[in-house]
């Protein structure tokens, strides 16, 4: 960080830099929604304190000697407090709401003209930022160092006191926020008085979650797991032996009757939510359950949960965060199974999270209901297919297919060449899409110019498509769409409702269901950009019913937009294979209108 900030590389931060590193932590205040009013020279003095010498700059060794140990200098500079050993707290500057009061002083937090302080992200431990060198290392243990506890099924409370509010656990009457009253405990979530803490059970039941939590008794360095004795040499057992992704050798064994979680949150997605459902999960189970998919993707965490029996995802994203975990799924050799996975939806479209019931996006409440979800959803097997796309004519200057499996849906023409004039200027100028109402009026911008430019005319004269086998004779179209799931342009149905639901295997186009576990897939015509409007406002019931069926063969004669599950590029005239390649489990979340989602798919196991 000091390098960053030393611009004439001269080993000293003089005054001017350190108003760059002034400007940079504001900008960090500002994004995490706190007041900046009287904040500046506050921050000044912080790096004041660290001028030991008084001659008006920071050397570097003045700069880590002083920051190293101050929690709230480096939270501001935007860094992650990295926990080196258990028991320490994992530090956020939080601004709070509501009455807070700090468990070291006591007294009640104040700053920056609001109740402001440092909250530790895993026990919910808080104190003033001058009484953090104080705090003892009184956090929670993610893994126990001791064998003998290993084989325990229960375990102590983890008991923090103060900032309770709610019903008390035992007599059910209210905390009152008088200083610092009430305990709460970090694995079951219970709250109770000071008074009535004495008539709690000694062991924890880890709460309406304990199905999903993999508790640090479940978890145990394989350095202190017993050795066996065979010719005279000491082997180490193996069993459920993973690397954990701070490089330590793990031994997990679950609880029993539980479905471990393994949480995948993509803080990209949904503007600031996934940054702070990172740290709401992280509360509710253990954190070595919760991975942030911006350090190293998902592969990190399902190896970590590889050897594990039954546990479960959860995807914190878009469709293209679910996909990505499923590609990765596809590469890890060590998996004993597929796990299912559910999905909470963030950002714009998530048809995947539509037609499993997990809705259209976050509206930013309580996730406990999406473990309660989960822990109640039903699993069903998802077909994905492989997309194989070989050029015919490269003279053309065109894209690079972004990506080979389909799990949503493929499309060609129209519909994807609307997709990729927004890509094209999104990406041209990302500070003008940083709203959705905007992104909506710029998307119908582009389906407009779409219209009026008719780029994709007469597509149906230069695509040749064959399904199953048998060439099919196209009507005028600007556009093809190939369905693996009953959700597309971010929640539109259009292949349409079934006349007769019943029959599954029907010849007839009018009759045929669409199912995600029927290794088949639908194939729809549009007509134009206004065509596919209409379908997504609701005046046409579904586009044009071409073939369903279980392979397809396309040739396509020139340079024309095309799109995978969202992803849009200009494909070179080339000759498509769309075949099936695997399923693999899903979560359907059965709070959702179960008739109407269950209708779409079909129970079953996966096939790897």
């Amino acid at each position: 960080v000091f390098r960053v900030y030393d611009s004439d590389n001269n080993n000293y931060l003089d005054q001017k830099e350190l108003e760059s590193i002034v400007n940079q932590m504001i900008r960090v205040a500002e994004y995490l929604g706190w007041d900046t009013a009287a904040i500046q020279p506050i921050l000044m003095d912080m790096l004041a304190d660290m001028d030991c010498d008084a001659d008006g700059q920071i050397s570097i060794e003045e700069f880590i000697k002083g920051g190293m140990n101050n929690i709230p200098f480096l939270v501001l500079l935007g860094m992650d407090v990295k926990v080196d050993e258990e028991g320490k707290h994992q530090w956020q500057m939080k601004h709070f709401k509501s009455q807070a009061y700090c468990n070291i002083c006591h007294s009640a937090l104040t700053g920056f003209h609001r109740k402001q302080g440092l909250v530790c992200i895993f026990c919910h431990f808080t104190c003033h930022e001058r009484c953090v060198k104080r705090v003892p290392n009184s956090c929670i243990q993610t893994y126990t160092e001791s064998k003998s506890k290993m084989k325990a099924t229960v375990m102590d409370h983890h008991w923090v006191e103060g900032n309770c509010s709610g019903k008390c656990s035992k007599c059910n009457k209210t905390i009152k926020m008088n200083c610092l009253t009430g305990l709460h405990c970090v694995w079951c979530q219970a709250k109770v008085h000071n008074r009535c803490v004495q008539y709690m059970q000694v062991e924890c039941s880890l709460g309406k979650h304990r199905v999903h939590i993999l508790p640090p008794i479940c978890i145990t360095p394989q350095t202190a797991v017993c050795f066996n004795k065979r010719g005279g040499r000491n082997v180490r057992e193996k069993k459920n032996s993973v690397i954990s992704y701070d490089g330590i050798p793990m031994m997990i064994s679950p609880l029993p009757n539980s479905q471990p979680l393994v949480v995948f949150v993509n803080p990209k997605s949904g503007g600031r939510q996934g940054a702070k459902l990172l740290n709401k999960f992280r509360y509710l189970l253990n954190p070595r359950q919760v991975f942030n998919l911006a350090d190293a993707g998902p592969f990190p965490g399902l190896k970590f949960f590889s050897q594990i029996p039954n546990f479960r995802i959860l995807c914190c994203g878009g469709d293209g965060t679910a996909g990505w975990i499923l590609s990765t799924l596809d590469r890890l050799s060590s998996l004993k199974e597929r796990p299912p996975m559910s999905i909470l939806p963030l950002g714009t479209g998530n048809d995947l999270s539509r037609c499993l019931g997990w809705g259209g996006g976050y509206d930013g409440g309580k996730i406990e209901k999406y473990l309660i979800k989960t822990a109640e959803s039903t699993s069903v097997a998802m077909d994905r297919w492989q997309i194989d796309c070989e050029e015919i004519d490269n003279s053309e200057e065109c894209d690079v297919m972004p990506q080979n499996i389909m799990n949503n849906y493929f499309s060609i023409g129209v519909d994807a060449s609307v997709a990729l004039k927004f890509h094209l200027q999104r990406e041209k100028n990302p500070e003008k899409f940083n709203s959705r109402f905007k992104n909506k009026l710029r998307y119908f911008e582009a389906g407009t110019s779409e219209q009026l430019a008719g780029s994709c005319k007469g597509l149906h004269n230069d695509v040749e498509l064959i399904c199953d086998g048998k060439k099919i004779e196209l009507p005028p179209l600007e556009g093809i769409a190939i369905l693996n799931i009953p959700s597309i342009y971010g929640g539109a149905n259009i292949w349409g409702e079934s006349e007769k639901s019943n029959k599954r295997d029907s010849a007839d186009l009018s009759n045929a269901v669409q199912n995600i576990g029927d290794k088949k897939i639908e194939v729809v015509g549009l007509e134009n950009s206004l065509y596919v409007g209409q379908i997504i406002a609701g005046v046409r019931q579904h586009g044009l019913r071409i073939a369903q069926c279980s392979s397809i063969e396309m040739n396509v004669k020139r340079s024309i937009p095309m799109q995978i599950d969202g992803e849009p590029w200009l494909q070179a005239p080339s000759r498509i294979t769309i075949k099936h390649r695997n399923q693999t489990p899903m979560c359907v979340a059965s709070s959702q209108k179960s008739k109407n989602i269950l209708h779409f798919l079909k129970r079953g196991g996966t096939e790897v």
